[in-house]
């Protein structure tokens, strides 16, 4: 099931980065910005008050909060350059940069997750960065 959720995550993530770039036009990116994200907001505490999940709130631990809240902040650093970007380039182009954290995000698992770094997923990595530098040279 996971892989749908990765599929429908790529379709909207492509979606978003045509939408906002037709949507910034004449726009600050940093008003932007806030406007999405306000979007998000109501759209994430909906979905998440529709599906009576509000009640797990008190069970997140200290550890939880602190790696959510400095998430969330990464999150909101990547927009705001994601749509600076996308305002001053082509956006197919800051995409393919912005496609490269799967790059960084491989490197950053094994150090600091620990997590496995195949021969298979070195050889993806490799290619990804690739294709970033021959989309963006």
């Amino acid at each position: 099931m996971w892989i749908v959720f990765a599929l429908l995550s790529a379709v909207f993530a492509a979606a978003t980065s045509l939408l906002a770039k037709v949507g910034i036009q004449n726009v600050n990116s940093n008003l932007a910005t806030a406007i999405r994200t306000g979007v998000v907001l109501l759209l994430s505490w909906g979905i998440v008050l529709i599906t009576g999940s509000l009640r797990g709130i008190h069970a997140i631990s200290g550890k939880s909060w602190l790696f959510l809240v400095l998430s969330g902040i990464a999150t909101g650093l990547s927009w705001l350059c994601y749509y600076r970007a996308i305002q001053l380039g082509d956006v197919a182009r800051v995409a393919a940069i912005d496609k490269f954290s799967i790059v960084l995000t491989l490197v950053m698992a094994y150090f600091f997750l620990q997590e496995p770094l195949t021969v298979k997923t070195a050889i993806g990595g490799l290619l990804i960065t690739a294709g970033t530098l021959l989309m963006v040279l």
